[in-house]
């Protein structure tokens, strides 16, 4: 019988002495989840108590990571959700084309980059599942424009404010400004990451890795009252278990009643697994 873990990662803030004095408050992370938690432990997951905002530290992150790791053999399944903000810092082992940037978490103390998360995911064993929810967005700058490009209609109806600093609180996203003053101060810590880490393209990892992001690359994450937009809209869809389809079904259905500003992207990695993306969502 195959065994299911689930982690939930939730920050309404951060430790501002870690983030230039920038505490990145957010409404909606912790409830996402405490949510996510519940869908999981109703689907029959062994469900760890979610880290929500100074529990979320890179240290108990990792540690919470590699402990599933070394519980799951093939056959069993990680779901993995992070809600908060996401950030960037310049990319070292040229892994990303483009903007030369890596994505990271930001967590309570530091952030984890994108190239630490796929080392985590290579010490999983052939043959585990890993399906990842990430509601949060990475670009500080489109997030700066934000309130350029979309009408005061749609700023009410998306953000329940036009005010463009107030609608800046309310995007899942670092502000670039923030973003340049850690990694001027933290360059060291940051570029030793990287430095000391295989890039993620070359990572092997011999697990399969399902991800759906709460938006595209240039496109950014809204947060919410009660939860971000984008998993408000996944439990919608969900219906406490109603939809019958797969998670590329489950995906179609999200992007449907998102708006066309922020299009979830569905992102596989790993070890191919082709049957993976067309089973029911939180299926043990």
């Amino acid at each position: 019988m195959s065994t299911g873990l689930s982690v939930h990662i939730g920050l309404n803030r951060v430790d501002p002495a870690a983030y230039d004095g920038w505490s990145g408050e957010l409404g909606a992370c912790e409830q996402d989840a405490v949510d996510m938690a519940g869908i999981a432990d109703a689907a029959g997951f062994d469900v760890t108590d979610p880290l929500l905002s100074p529990a979320a530290t890179a240290e108990t992150v990792t540690a919470t990571l590699e402990a599933a790791a070394g519980r799951l053999a093939e056959g069993d399944i990680l779901f993995l959700t992070y809600s908060g903000h996401g950030g960037q810092v310049p990319d070292l082992n040229h892994d990303e084309t483009g903007d030369r940037l890596d994505e990271t978490w930001v967590l309570h103390d530091r952030q984890l980059v994108d190239d630490e998360l796929f080392e985590l995911f290579g010490k999983f064993a052939k043959g585990v599942r890993i399906w990842l929810l990430s509601d949060s967005c990475h670009s500080g700058t489109v997030a700066r424009r934000l309130p350029e490009m979309l009408s005061a209609q749609e700023l009410g109806r998306r953000f329940s404010t036009a005010d463009p600093e107030e609608v800046g609180r309310r995007i899942r996203a670092m502000p670039q400004s923030v973003q340049s003053a850690v990694y001027r101060r933290d360059r060291d810590a940051y570029d030793r990451i990287q430095n000391t880490r295989t890039a993620k393209d070359l990572a092997r990892i011999d697990a399969s890795v399902l991800r759906i992001s709460g938006c595209q690359d240039n496109q950014t994450s809204a947060d919410g009252i009660v939860n971000g937009l984008f998993t408000a809209t996944l439990l919608e869809v969900w219906r406490g278990g109603a939809f019958a389809g797969s998670y590329r079904g489950l995906h179609r259905e999200i992007v449907k009643r998102m708006p066309p500003d922020q299009t979830p992207h569905l992102f596989q990695a790993g070890a191919p697994h082709s049957a993976f993306a067309r089973q029911r969502p939180f299926t043990i």
